[in-house]
């Protein structure tokens, strides 16, 4: 049986904000059209540079554009520095807004900048109950010190009532279900697929399962 949530994080980018065409807009608005297997290899990129020493998202955002499609550093500083500005997908503000008003609290977990944070909010219409990003952790996801971190300043236990939402489940989810953290999984267009608790199209099905779930 599925435990019921006492607290919902969620991934951001990629999985509340849709990432793939963000980028790919603020690209070709920049002369640089993303090509096949592009977004993949900027993802891997910034996924290598993660791995090492912490630096801002902005930054690495931009080191990523500028290796792999030699783009003048101030138009990838540009791009780095907006990220939050990415279009939402168009479910996620009203089914974020009833997961917090009639489910439990939301937590982002996001491996960007605190700056982000406002452009993000700004496109929901409402605060987050919490949010922590690679800024304050100093250091990125899937480092399960991460979770360690929100588990710590919220003061709850990593258990199967701490739901994790992510469209990633070779990097968020893997690292959650190591944490006996239960794992949604939420098949976005460019997901990567992976062993998950749970598994939705997107966020509007996983606020209506939980209103449909028992309150006891």
């Amino acid at each position: 049986m599925i435990a019921r949530p006492a607290l919902l994080s969620f991934d951001c980018f990629g999985t509340v904000l849709d990432w793939r065409s963000g980028l790919e807009r603020a690209c070709a608005d920049t002369g640089h059209p993303l090509g096949d297997g592009m977004f993949e290899q900027i993802i891997d990129v910034q996924a290598r540079i993660e791995a090492k020493a912490y630096r801002r998202y902005a930054e690495i955002t931009a080191i990523s554009l500028i290796e792999v499609l030699g783009m003048a550093p101030k138009q990838a500083e540009h791009i780095g520095a907006n990220v939050g500005y990415w279009p939402l997908y168009s479910d996620s503000a009203d089914a974020l807004r009833q997961l917090q008003a009639h489910t439990a609290p939301i937590a982002v977990m996001t491996n960007s900048d605190l700056a982000h944070r406002t452009q993000v909010e700004q496109q929901l219409g409402f605060s987050a109950d919490d949010w922590l990003c690679a800024e304050q952790t100093g250091v990125y996801k899937p480092d399960i010190a991460f979770w360690h971190a929100l588990a710590a300043r919220r003061g709850i236990e990593l258990n199967k009532h701490w739901w994790h939402v992510s469209a990633y489940a070779d990097y968020d989810l893997q690292s959650a279900a190591a944490l006996g953290l239960t794992t949604v999984l939420i098949e976005r267009a460019h997901a990567r697929h992976g062993p998950a608790d749970l598994r939705f199209p997107d966020l509007a099905a996983l606020a209506l399962y939980c209103q449909q779930m028992p309150t006891t």
